[in-house]
């Protein structure tokens, strides 16, 4: 017993030398590290996955059709999940695909807990989720918690009887309100925001069409029920969710009031409770909001959102394609340069709606319509253009390339569109936003590829520049110098420049003014992509650079720096260059 407690005594004593040993060696190991806390959160925000990462968007329903019903399924995107992983995709953006009426293409929710049976069943989406994991694939989805379908059973409960609980998840007002047609989503097809319902005997509130009411996110039950929402889908194994209409989702809205105030509080809980059940998951905002307001999103300290698509810069540089005047696009990179080191910028050219021009003047949006969007039926909503890329420009290579070259160069996340990559057009007699969302055309069968059904959801284009039977996946990845195989090896190129994601950077002066010139330092390596937006060739002059030599990474040539540690570099019409210093 005298030994056992000597043991004891002694297996204490180790201990708390052990104990006293171990804080030396913390202390030692931290102290250091106190004044460089900011660098290390940096340092640590530069490896979040969301920095590094090439996001395609798609929608389900026309992607592919694996079962001859004309409709799109996740088992048809299993079959192209290899062509996503070649092109070099990291991260999959899913269009809604839960149960709807489809009367907004699947904005109207009627169910967020499920699977459209168009799309497949619950143990197809799972097993879409598996091959994605196995070929190292992110899903990220839209989750659409600003409003509801009228058909969703809170909805019906809440009309048929006020004193439902379920009355007060969406707002109300016993008279029409004098605002009843101010703030539209959708100006020129939209009449009204408060629309009067029979069975309730009120008017009730929708930013969008009246088939979807919003929900009132002043009602606890609601941002709880929002909550259940994300941790189901968190679940399922997704690693984010783009989140639609942030702006609309977080107002109050106030009858008569134009300028509802904004819980902006819904955020940060938003974004801690995603990051709490899964914390590599992310939340990634459509908030088409002034530079002034990006810190209500992000949040001072990056407590709020990881990701915002950066409408300011896509509006401003399409002004930049359409005139070639840089000045505005320039500046707009400016004004959104201050975030959070946490936080990381979506750039696109084309989304899955128009074209929002609403942030420039009245005489800038006719100078980009003149150039892009000249005709009536090819506007929306008195502020946008309902076109392609590659009609926009014309479908000129040059500019093609240049464009999509400057999207993976410019200072955040790249986000691509189905069907970019191999320059599809649109369908202009579609209504509204459906022109640009056509299905993907595969081959040259019959639609495309995409179906083997007479009758395809959406007519596949076909005939023309842009057809089916000249635009198409088969035909481009047999053709070595195709717009896919381009996009291919661009891909590839921006994977080998991370500091684009995650670096600092600056504007280069470059002796031109239809020039724009980018630099970026990450890791002592500095990287140099210019972009022409005219049409003549340019010679652009730098100067002030590290190192003896620019490094053509497009076609291997050397630029070496001439007398006074100038460098001349010759751009053709609609050119560009990437050039690493050394």
């Amino acid at each position: 017993m005298a030994q056992v407690l000597r043991c004891r005594i002694i297996n204490s004593r180790q201990m708390k030398r052990m104990q006293a040993y171990f804080l030396l060696v913390a202390f030692m190991v931290l102290a250091p590290l106190q004044g460089s806390a900011q660098e290390a959160g940096e340092a640590h925000a530069a490896d979040r996955w969301y920095k590094r990462c090439i996001i395609y968007n798609l929608d389900v329903h026309v992607f592919k059709d694996s079962d001859g019903d004309g409709t799109g399924d996740f088992q048809g995107l299993i079959q192209k999940l290899d062509y996503l992983k070649a092109l070099g995709v990291d991260v999959i953006w899913l269009a809604p695909f839960q149960p709807s009426p489809q009367k907004d293409d699947g904005y109207d929710v009627a169910d967020y807990y499920g699977v459209d049976s168009s799309c497949g069943t619950p143990g197809d989406f799972s097993e879409f989720m598996y091959q994605a994991r196995q070929r190292g694939l992110r899903v990220m989805m839209d989750v659409v918690l600003n409003h509801t379908s009228a058909q969703h059973p809170w909805f019906k409960r809440a009309r048929e009887d006020t004193s439902s609980p379920y009355y007060h998840w969406y707002s109300w007002s016993g008279k029409r309100p004098s605002n009843y047609n101010e703030g539209m989503a959708f100006p020129g097809v939209q009449q009204e925001v408060w629309s009067y319902d029979t069975a309730a005997g009120a008017y009730y509130y929708h930013r969008f069409y009246k088939f979807q009411p919003d929900l009132n996110f002043e009602h606890p039950q609601v941002r709880a029920e929002s909550r259940r929402i994300l941790a189901y889908w968190l679940q399922q194994g997704v690693s984010g969710f783009r989140l639609d209409a942030v702006p609309f989702m977080i107002e109050k809205a106030v009858p008569g009031n134009d300028k509802p105030p904004q819980q902006y509080e819904i955020i940060p809980d938003m974004q801690r409770f995603v990051q709490w059940r899964k914390g590599d998951a992310i939340t990634l905002g459509e908030a088409n909001v002034p530079p002034s307001d990006n810190a209500k999103y992000f949040g001072e300290n990056g407590e709020g959102l990881q990701m915002m698509f950066n409408f300011y810069v896509n509006q401003h540089l399409f002004y930049a394609l359409a005139t070639g005047k840089l000045s505005l696009l320039i500046k707009a990179l400016q004004e959104t340069r201050e975030k959070p080191a946490i936080a990381q910028w979506a750039h696109f050219l084309r989304n899955h709606d128009e074209i929002d021009l609403g942030r420039l003047t009245d005489r800038q949006r006719q100078e980009v319509y003149a150039a892009m969007g000249p005709e009536k039926r090819m506007q929306l909503y008195e502020r946008g253009i309902r076109r392609r890329l590659a009609p926009m420009l014309g479908n000129d290579r040059r500019r093609l390339e240049m464009a999509y070259s400057l999207l993976l160069a410019l200072p955040g996340t790249p986000v691509i569109r189905y069907g970019e990559e191999i320059g599809m057009g649109d369908n202009l007699q579609l209504p509204e936003r459906l022109a640009i969302r056509t299905p993907m055309q595969w081959s040259a069968e019959p639609n495309g590829g995409f179906t083997t059904s007479r009758q395809p959801i959406r007519p596949v284009i076909s005939g023309g520049e842009y057809g089916y039977e000249k635009v198409n996946v088969a035909q481009q990845q047999s053709n070595a110098g195709s717009l896919l195989n381009w996009m291919a090896k661009m891909i590839k190129l921006r994977k080998q420049c991370p500091g684009i994601g995650v670096g600092d950077w600056k504007v280069l002066p470059t002796g031109t003014d239809q020039v724009l010139g980018l630099q970026y330092t990450y890791k002592g390596e500095t990287l140099i992509v210019l972009h022409n937006f005219g049409n003549a060739a340019q010679q652009v002059q730098l100067s002030s650079l590290n190192g003896n030599s620019l490094y053509n990474l497009l076609n291997g040539s050397i630029v070496p720096a001439a007398a006074g540690g100038r460098y001349y570099i010759g751009l053709d019409g609609y050119g560009y260059a990437w050039l690493r210093s050394w």
